[in-house]
């Protein structure tokens, strides 16, 4: 691993992963600056990252990625050597519904950020030592059926959403910038990440949240649908390592070994509150759970196969998912204050929009 210090641009670091991975950093890597590009759209949350702020461990600015005079500017000023790139749309379900914003943001955006960094890393004489990592998702391999082989970095790319397929073109653009370019890009691929600072409309917040206010749980279709589910500790601990150790040009797949269906997860969640949250107004927990209508195009099953990331860089996950649920749900027990303030009227009329209506 390069030594110290980087100076780190985090794209999309008031959001989930990305400011789990602001936090992480900040803690491991003390010498770094780290800067922080958000546009804080509704996902991206300041109080995430606000205590690194107010200690002046960070630099924090409001801006869109694609917004190219603003990103040359903060690559300049800061001497950037280092990208994490995270930021981007990343629901399913908006982008049935909208998919022009994660158009604009997860392909234009990220062409706009590799085309800065590119001017950026040629003006200082093409570093061999800097790096861009471009971070994306397991959605762009498509479906798995239960008998199929995990998803790896050779896996052909089949993207089912416009989610996916907003990402899958990125990660295109990624390899394509690398290849042509000579630009020092490498592309993480990981399976779906959990645990604090979790926007509520996702899965396990939104299970976890309901729960608290004993509104309907909503589970699409049967709940047999599997994903692999990585803790996100776990995950910025991967992101570091090929950021650090990775090889330039080169794919990782990040997964947690942790395939379970959408029903058993949301029936350990109840159990889990059940246990660890007092006075909820209703008990069992799973009395709350609402089979709806399924998602359009609803894949059936995610799963990764991380031998690469453990062989080359001596990545694997710590956390089993039983641990990383009652870690997840602790936290959000202590922490009512980081998602109070997002049950907005706007956010309560969206999810009514998204479920409310599917409920059987």
């Amino acid at each position: 691993m390069t030594s110290i210090p980087r100076q780190l641009l985090i794209t999309g670091g008031a959001g989930f992963i990305a400011g789990n991975l602001v936090h992480h950093w900040a803690s491991v890597h003390p010498g770094d600056r780290i800067v922080v590009l958000d546009a804080l759209t509704y996902a991206g949350n300041r109080a995430t990252i606000a205590p690194l702020i107010d200690a002046d461990r960070i630099s924090f600015v409001q801006g869109d990625i694609g917004d190219r005079a603003l990103v040359d500017g903060l690559l300049a000023e800061n001497a950037i050597t280092h990208v994490a790139h995270l930021a981007a749309e990343s629901h399913v379900d908006r982008s049935i519904t909208g998919p022009g914003a994660f158009l604009a943001t997860n392909v234009n955006g990220t062409f706009t950020l590799l085309e800065a960094f590119r001017a950026h890393w040629l003006a200082a004489g093409s570093p061999t030592d800097w790096r861009f990592l471009h971070v994306s998702t397991d959605e762009v391999f498509g479906s798995l059926e239960p008998g199929d082989p995990p998803f790896n970095e050779t896996t052909p790319y089949s993207p089912r959403s416009p989610y996916a397929a907003s990402k899958a073109a990125s990660d295109h653009l990624a390899r394509a910038w690398q290849h042509t370019y000579g630009l020092p890009v490498l592309v993480s691929n990981c399976s779906n990440n959990y645990g604090p600072y979790h926007f509520p409309e996702k899965l396990i917040p939104l299970t976890l949240i309901n729960i608290l206010l004993g509104r309907p749980i909503p589970v699409y279709g049967d709940g047999s649908n599997v994903r692999d589910w990585l803790y996100v500790e776990d995950h910025c601990r991967a992101l570091e390592r090929v950021l650090l150790g990775g090889e330039p040009g080169r794919t990782y797949c990040i997964g947690g070994c942790n395939e379970v269906a959408n029903i058993d997860l949301v029936q350990i969640l109840c159990s889990l509150m059940d246990e660890l949250a007092p006075d909820l107004p209703v008990r069992p927990s799973r009395e709350l759970i609402r089979f709806v209508a399924d998602r359009p195009g609803h894949d059936r099953r995610y799963a990764i196969d991380a031998t690469r990331i453990r062989e080359e860089l001596g990545w694997e996950p710590q956390v089993t998912v039983q641990e990383g649920l009652r870690r997840t749900v602790s936290w959000y027990l202590a922490h009512p204050g980081w998602w109070q303030p997002l049950l907005s009227a706007d956010y309560a009329n969206y999810l009514e929009s998204q479920y409310a209506a599917r409920l059987a």
